[in-house]
């Protein structure tokens, strides 16, 4: 990949296929997962008179949905009141929506702007922080699949099944690092 710069009032950086292929497969099955998290949530009359959406009252069970959807009230796991669960609940059923509607239209605007053959990638401010958003939901995905800890090695064993998969998660880290700076550059 070619680093991300500024160039007139875009930000320009170049994918080669397979690192096109890589970010927008890793970037769909996150889509994939929320648009299924958004499916799950409950219809009601009401809702759909008034346009005011809800979403499930309960966290996701899956380690990577909860990672990227996390309770929206911390939640004491010794002692949990009643009123702290009904108030966690009240809370990811109301904006449960607005942020998979968030996550999934950043996922969007990676897919639409990175050719799925590779190639040079011209972004406006508005597209450079969509990716932003993107590509973090997908390093937060990968890094709890493959279990990444602040004290974990750059590179793992050859024979652990997880570090091939760390490349890509540290290769992620500098395309979006490099995207920062040249946002902030």
């Amino acid at each position: 990949m070619r680093e991300w710069r500024r160039k007139g009032g875009k930000v320009v950086g170049g994918f080669e296929q397979q690192e096109a292929a890589v970010l927008r497969g890793l970037v769909s099955q996150v889509e994939d997962m929320l648009k299924a998290r958004a499916e799950e949530a409950p219809q009601d009359e009401l809702a759909e008179l008034t346009g005011i959406r809800t979403g499930p009252s309960k966290g996701p069970d899956d380690p990577v949905l909860g990672r990227l959807l996390p309770d929206f009230h911390k939640i004491d796991p010794d002692t949990p009141s009643k009123e702290t669960l009904d108030s966690a609940a009240a809370l990811r059923s109301l904006y449960e929506p607005e942020v998979l509607d968030a996550k999934i239209g950043v996922a969007e605007v990676v897919l639409q702007t990175l050719p799925p053959g590779g190639g040079e990638v011209r972004l406006t401010y508005e597209q450079a922080d969509a990716w932003l958003s993107a590509l973090n939901d997908v390093r937060l995905a990968l890094g709890t699949a493959l279990d990444v800890t602040e004290d974990m090695p750059d590179e793992l064993p050859p024979d652990d099944p997880r570090a091939p998969h760390l490349g890509v998660y540290h290769w992620l880290t500098w395309v979006q690092d490099t995207l920062v700076q040249a946002l902030t550059g």
